[in-house]
């Protein structure tokens, strides 16, 4: 199982949300270039990004910011938030990022997701951000009444190369995450499901294992890193294979 830590841009720092509320938001670091460095000097295999800005003003805010993660560091970024149109996917993809993350569009243009899966094909992937089983969007301040168990199927059936499903309740709480959502979502399609909300311990991730075999592929980690619940290295070792054929067998340190 893929772990992959998460950074949240807000102004241009990094930050964590409680239960998604913009009021309610830690910066843990100012410089998030840094933290993208120190996360890749370790043996993850892919950095998740969400430019929170993006996702209030439905365009990309902080591409800047991105562009110098993706050029900094040597391993896939994905990001999301704030991608409504073809322009602004193809902007970012041409940063360097290996995959854009749709989420209100899937919802309000599904057609917009059909032609980008087409176009760029295994670099579209999608995010479903639920609130008590329905999908939120424009950076989780509405809430549909789209099923995210539907949304799925109809974006797994259109091309996307996989789900990020969030539960927003959640989501830096460090409350652990929610596993028969999780199971019920990916058994219910047959594309890869990230989980992502709530993960606070290596037993969180244990716990994620026995979905392994639904079809749940990875899992994204946010402010339990910052806080030290998690170790990054600890967690790979745990639950993923991560990059250990660049380690030296010596001293176990990661070769950059």
């Amino acid at each position: 199982m893929e772990v992959i830590p998460a950074i949240d841009l807000l102004d241009g720092k990094c930050v964590r949300l409680y239960q998604g509320d913009y009021n309610q938001a830690s910066v843990f670091n100012e410089n998030p270039v840094e933290v993208a460095r120190q996360f890749a000097s370790e043996v993850i295999t892919r950095l998740h990004v969400v430019d929170l800005d993006g996702s209030k003003e439905c365009k990309s805010v902080n591409l800047s910011v991105i562009e110098a993660i993706a050029k900094a560091i040597d391993i896939p970024v994905q990001v999301g938030g704030g991608l409504r149109d073809r322009t602004g996917v193809a902007r970012l993809l041409d940063t360097g990022v290996q995959r854009a993350i749709l989420g209100t569009v899937a919802v309000e243009k599904p057609e917009l997701v059909t032609e980008l899966c087409n176009e760029f094909r295994d670099r579209i992937v999608v995010g479903i951000d639920a609130r008590n089983g329905k999908v939120a969007t424009r950076g989780w301040l509405e809430t549909s009444e789209v099923e995210a168990t539907d949304l799925a199927a109809q974006m797994a059936k259109e091309g996307a190369a996989a789900i990020i499903y969030t539960d927003i309740h959640r989501d830096g709480t460090l409350s652990g995450p929610n596993m028969d959502a999780l199971r019920e979502l990916a058994e219910s399609i047959d594309i890869p499901v990230i989980a992502s909300g709530g993960v606070s311990s290596l037993t969180d991730l244990l716990s994620l294992l026995s979905l392994e075999s639904a079809g749940v592929t990875g899992a994204i980690v946010g402010k339990a890193i910052y806080t030290g619940d998690v170790s990054l290295k600890e967690a790979v070792r745990a639950v993923g294979e991560g990059r250990w054929q660049d380690m030296q067998p010596d001293t176990g340190a990661y070769i950059v």
